[in-house]
Formats: structure tokens, sequence, C-alpha cells
């Protein structure tokens, strides 16, 4: 059997359940949302996909995205839920020991973004929030280290895994690109209406660091746009898109609008990729939506 799931937080401790509760016989295969939304790939009939949308073919899927709903049967599990690790940890609670119930908590409020000024503002604080700002889904090199921590996180306790020497250098590395990442936020970051725009182009490689932070740093917005290049292939364009956690009144289900646009997400938040001829086009449009603001998506 192998899995199938995104290198963030949520799907590292998806791979890591998932690896206590079925004979797991392949190594983890990394993939995008993206790429399983345009059928780039195909599941082998023993595959488990999670915190992915669905593709026909699979053993099970897990999955809690607003715009993954699914439109056939399928083994698994699916509702919309704080975080996927929770849905795969309701399937599997008769193999799974108790000891995962702080992991999960702690999962759930990252991935659902359920979280205080005081986190976000002082992550290096919160061990959990920490270790996962260490992980960037932005270059396949990093593989390694995301199967390093499926691995850890099974059997280590959380101060046991920020012990670690390849934790600890990259929590330290993750400590000082906030630093770095909150100067470039201010000065690259417009306010429009109760919109904020961080407007990464001018960048080869957009800046990388607390995503949480422009909430803090930008409260009279409801939501916010991060628009950038991929790394990878500098014709694509990333906009991400999440309401503020700290100021509520953003109407928009981000998730489906997005879908219009070639991505999806959550009710809160999602992201979408497109071509650089299109950047015009579409990123006026998403921008037009989330100041009009009349909740019809």
């Amino acid at each position: 059997m192998r899995i199938l799931t995104r290198a963030d937080f949520d799907g590292i401790v998806c791979a890591a359940l998932l690896h206590e509760a079925e004979p797991i016989t392949s190594p983890v295969r990394w993939v995008e949302p993206s790429e399983m939304q345009r059928g780039l790939i195909t599941p082998e009939p023993t595959d488990i996909i999670a915190n992915l949308p669905y593709a026909e073919g699979c053993a099970l899927w897990f999955d809690h995205h607003v715009t993954n709903q699914p439109q056939r049967p399928f083994k698994g599990l699916y509702r919309i839920a704080p975080s996927a690790a929770r849905l795969v940890y309701e399937y599997y609670a008769d193999r799974l020991p108790l000891n995962f119930t702080e992991l999960l908590s702690h999962t759930d409020d990252i991935d659902s973004a359920n979280l205080t000024r005081e986190q976000v503002l002082s992550p290096q604080d919160d061990p959990y929030l920490l270790l996962s700002m260490t992980i960037s889904s932005r270059t396949k090199t990093d593989e390694p280290y995301w199967n390093r921590l499926v691995h850890l996180l099974r059997s280590t306790p959380i101060d046991g895994i920020m012990a670690d020497g390849e934790v600890g250098r990259r929590s330290a590395e993750t400590i000082r690109q906030n630093a770095i990442y909150e100067e470039l936020l201010q000065r690259h970051t417009a306010l429009c209406g109760q919109v904020a725009i961080s407007d990464f182009r001018s960048f080869k490689k957009s800046p990388d660091g607390n995503r949480f932070l422009v909430y803090s740093l930008f409260p009279d917005a409801v939501v916010a746009v991060k628009i950038r290049y991929a790394i990878e292939d500098p014709d694509k364009i990333i906009l991400s898109v999440g309401h503020s956690i700290f100021n509520s009144g953003c109407r928009i289900n981000v998730g489906r609008m997005l879908s219009e646009f070639g991505g999806g997400g959550h009710a809160g938040a999602g992201a979408t990729t497109f071509h650089r001829s299109k950047s015009e086009e579409y990123i006026k449009q998403i921008i037009d939506i989330l100041k009009r603001n009349d909740g019809n998506r």
C-alpha cells in the first residue's frame, strides 16, 4: 500500500497515522492538489489518498475541503472538519492509540487557523506551531525531511521531535525567516478596502514565512490575498486567499470562489495556480469579488 498526500502539517500527520493503521509498503508520494485537479495523478488500486482531491481508482480517500465534496461513492471518510488527520483518526479509531490525542488537537487548530494573536506573533513559543512552519511544499528536495517528520510523529513526543538536530536547525531558520518576512510583508502589502493584498511578483523567489502574520499586521482587513510566481515554473502564478482569523466579516466562500479560477480549498482559505497570461484578468476579478463581499459565492 502507498500513501498519497500533500506536504503540509495536516498531510504529514495523516501519513503518520496511516502508517500506524495500515501495512504501508511504499514511500509516501507527495502530491500537490493542482496535480490531482488536472488529472496528472493516476492512483494505484491500493493507494490511500489523504488531504487531496479525490482520484478515481484509489483504495481509500480522506479529505475535508469544501471544494472536494465527493460526487460518487468512495471508501474512506469525507466531512468538513478542522483537519483531514481528524478524519483518518476517526476512521481508524480502533487501531490507533490514544497518545495521538494531543497531536490531533494541535493539528486541528493549526489547519483551521484556530490561533491566538500571541501564538501568531510568537510561534517560537508553541512547539507544534513552529514545527508546522518548518514544512514547505515549495521544493521537492525537502521530501527526506517530510518523511523524517512522518517517522518522528509516530513515536516521539513533541519535546523529542524539537530536539532532533534537523528539526532544530530548520526551526532556527524558520524564526529567522519569519523576522525577514514580517518586514517584507509590510513593504509589499497594500490595503484595498478591507482586502490586504501582498504582491510578491517583484521577487524571482517569493519570500516565505508566517502565513498568519498578515492578519495581525493589517487588523482592518477581513481577507488577505497573496500573489507570487511559482518557484519551479515562473510562467505560473500562485494566488492564495484567506479570511482574517481575527477580524471576521468576509462573506465569500473562498474555496468555491477559487474553484471558478481552477483552484479550491476551504470556505475560509484556498489557492489557485494559473498561467501568467491570465494574471490581469483573474487577479482583478478575484479582488473585485472580495471587495464587494456580497456573499454570493
